[in-house]
């Protein structure tokens, strides 16, 4: 009652007071940063950027076609090792055939060593008989029952029929040796084939290496998003590796917070969340996110997130997927959070 009476001024001021807190907005129950996957598109291949459409700010497809760096090397490069896959390609045929007549040849010799193997064969039957009818006829001639030019034929036949079974011995070995060299020819060319064939198989593997060399020469996007920031123009000369743009999904966010320990018992993998964003003047917009992460270990706070004493706290991260459809928020943006209990 005393202060009633002393002061009337000093009541009312205790009221405004009163009633200035009772006002007071509630407190965010954690402050955060909007964050975003940012992909660096870089060039995969040397050369000139001989187109290069991509606009920061602007709305790209993945997979879509963005610029290309000069092929022309590279195109020259191919034709080069076609025209020599090809030449290996018909020295493989040419052997091919060179080895069927070779083998047409071998086969030939063998069947005419076979057949002269088999006339051997005869021969020396009738050698045998031949030798036979030799020694019967010395027999009748030591005994008088022959004469000595029944004797002379009886070893003229003999005699014959030994030089021709060693004639034909010799043309079978000739043909042994014949048919031995035309199966070393046949081995040498199917040798070269073989050299042949490995040549167009690396030909191949090089024609594959330039393919793919001319494919990368196209900048490809590699997801949709919104291009943040270019680093490059039509024109100019690149390297395999040097950024050309970076873009970023911005259809869906993350916000990085953090809590305190006793703040832990309200964060759920999978919990709503609203975050608060300021959108111009003293208006607010409030979008409904989903916790995706809580950090397993504490850290000091963040220097950027509160005061000098507030940072000596422990706290743990946690990242909140936001949709973004309306373009709302940026990367970076500070944000408040609440849990929403």
């Amino acid at each position: 009652m005393r202060g009633h009476f002393l002061v009337g001024g000093s009541w009312l001021l205790g009221v405004g007071v009163v009633l200035a807190s009772c006002n007071k907005a509630p407190q965010p129950d954690a402050y955060g940063n909007v964050e975003a996957t940012e992909v660096i598109v870089s060039a995969e291949a040397a050369g000139q950027l001989t187109s290069f459409s991509v606009d920061e700010g602007q709305q790209l497809a993945a997979g879509m076609s963005v610029g290309s760096v000069d092929p022309t090397q590279l195109t020259l490069q191919r034709g080069q090792l076609v025209a020599q896959r090809n030449a290996a390609a018909s020295r493989v045929g040419e052997v091919d055939r060179q080895v069927q007549a070779l083998s047409a040849q071998r086969d030939a010799l063998q069947a005419q060593h076979d057949a002269a193997v088999a006339q051997r064969g005869a021969l020396v039957s009738q050698q045998e008989i031949a030798q036979r009818n030799h020694d019967r006829t010395q027999r009748l001639f030591a005994q008088q029952a022959a004469t000595s030019q029944q004797l002379d034929q009886a070893e003229r036949d003999d005699r014959v029929l030994q030089d021709q079974i060693k004639a034909q011995d010799e043309q079978i070995s000739a043909q042994v040796r014949q048919v031995a060299a035309q199966a070393a020819q046949i081995a040498a060319a199917q040798q070269q084939r073989n050299t042949a064939q490995t040549q167009v198989a690396a030909a191949d593997a090089q024609v594959a290496q330039i393919d793919d060399r001319i494919h990368k020469s196209t900048v490809t996007n590699p997801s949709a998003g919104t291009v943040l920031v270019t680093y490059a123009k039509p024109g100019e000369i690149v390297q395999p590796g040097q950024p050309l743009y970076k873009i970023a999904d911005m259809s869906a966010v993350d916000v990085r917070a953090y809590v305190s320990e006793p703040q832990l018992a309200n964060v759920k993998i999978g919990g709503q969340m609203r975050v608060n964003v300021d959108v111009g003047g003293s208006n607010r917009q409030t979008l409904t996110g989903q916790v995706t992460w809580v950090a397993t270990q504490a850290e000091f706070t963040p220097t950027p997130i509160q005061t000098r004493d507030e940072r000596a706290d422990l706290v743990y991260a946690i990242k909140i997927r936001v949709s973004n459809q309306n373009g709302v928020l940026k990367i970076g943006m500070p944000v408040d959070v609440d849990f929403g209990q």
